[in-house]
C-alpha cells in the first residue's frame, strides 16, 4: 500500500509538468514573460528543498565522508547528462532546425535530471522523519510547473502541436515514479544507504539549480522578475519546512 501511494504521488508531480504547458497554449511566445518568475520560485523552492530537507539530515544521520560522496555523485550525474546531450544535430519527423534541437535537448536534460528527483521523493518517503516526503513532494511539484513552461516554448516556436508539448513536458517527469519505487525499495531494505541518497538527491537538485534554472532566470531584464519568485519559493518552503517541523 506504501508503494502504491509513493507511485500515486511522485505521478502527481510528473503531471504538474504537464500544469506548466497550458500558458504556453493561450500566450504562445508571451509565456515567455512568465518563465522568470515561475523558474525563480522554483529556484527558491529546490534551494530550500536540497538544504533544509535533504542535505541538512544527510549531515544528521550520516558521516562526512558518505555524504561528500553522495552530494558529488549527484552532482556529477547532471553534468553528465548535459554534456551527453550538447552539440548534437536532431530532427522530430519533418521539423528540424536549431529550435527543434533545443526542443529535444531541452526536453533530454529534464528527462534525465527527473530520475534523481523521483530518488529524492522514495528516498524522503522511507525516512522516519515527519513530514520531509510531502515537503520534497511539494516542492518538485512547485519545480516542475515552470520546467512544464521551459518545454513547452522551444516546441511551440518549433511547430509541435499542443497536445504533443504537454504530453511531452509530462514525459520528460516520468522517471520521477519510476524513481521513487526504485530509492524506496531499497533505502527500505538498507537503511544505511540513507545519508547517501539524500546527499546525492541533493546534488543533483542544487546542480539543477546552479547549472540550468539560474542562467534561464536571471537574464539581464529578467532579475527582478526572478528574484522575486525566488524570494516567493524560498518563503514559502521555509514556511512549510516550520509547519512540518523538519
Amino acid at each position: 500500500m506504501d508503494i502504491v501511494l509513493l507511485f500515486l504521488a511522485a505521478s502527481a508531480t510528473a503531471l504538474a509538468t504537464g500544469i506548466g504547458a497550458l500558458p504556453v497554449f493561450f500566450m504562445g511566445s508571451r509565456a515567455e514573460l512568465l518563465r522568470p518568475i515561475l523558474l525563480g520560485t522554483a529556484i527558491g523552492a529546490m534551494t530550500v528543498a536540497s538544504l533544509v530537507g535533504l542535505l541538512k539530515p544527510a549531515v544528521d544521520e550520516g558521516g562526512t565522508v558518505e555524504v561528500a560522496i553522495g552530494l558529488v555523485g549527484g552532482i556529477l550525474l547532471l553534468v553528465g547528462a548535459r554534456r551527453l546531450l550538447a552539440g548534437r544535430e536532431v530532427h522530430v519527423g519533418d521539423l528540424r532546425g536549431s529550435r527543434v534541437r533545443l526542443s529535444v535537448l531541452v526536453f533530454g536534460v529534464l528527462l534525465v535530471h527527473s530520475l534523481p528527483e523521483g530518488l529524492a521523493i522514495g528516498t524522503a518517503y522511507a525516512s522516519d522523519l515527519a513530514g520531509l516526503s510531502l515537503f520534497v513532494i511539494l516542492a518538485i511539484g512547485l519545480q516542475n510547473v515552470p520546467e512544464g513552461t521551459s518545454v513547452a516554448i522551444p516546441m511551440a516556436e518549433a511547430g509541435f502541436s499542443r497536445s504533443s508539448q504537454f504530453w511531452a513536458a509530462v514525459l520528460t517527469s516520468a522517471p520521477q515514479p519510476v524513481g521513487a519505487v526504485l530509492a524506496y525499495l531499497v533505502v527500505e531494505h538498507v537503511r544505511g544507504l540513507l545519508p547517501a541518497s539524500f546527499a546525492f538527491a541533493a546534488g543533483a537538485m542544487l546542480a539543477l539549480v546552479a547549472f540550468e534554472l539560474v542562467p534561464q532566470a536571471f537574464g539581464a531584464s529578467r532579475w527582478v522578475r526572478a528574484s522575486a519568485g525566488s524570494a516567493a519559493g524560498a518563503l514559502a518552503m521555509l514556511a512549510l519546512a516550520a509547519i512540518a517541523g523538519i
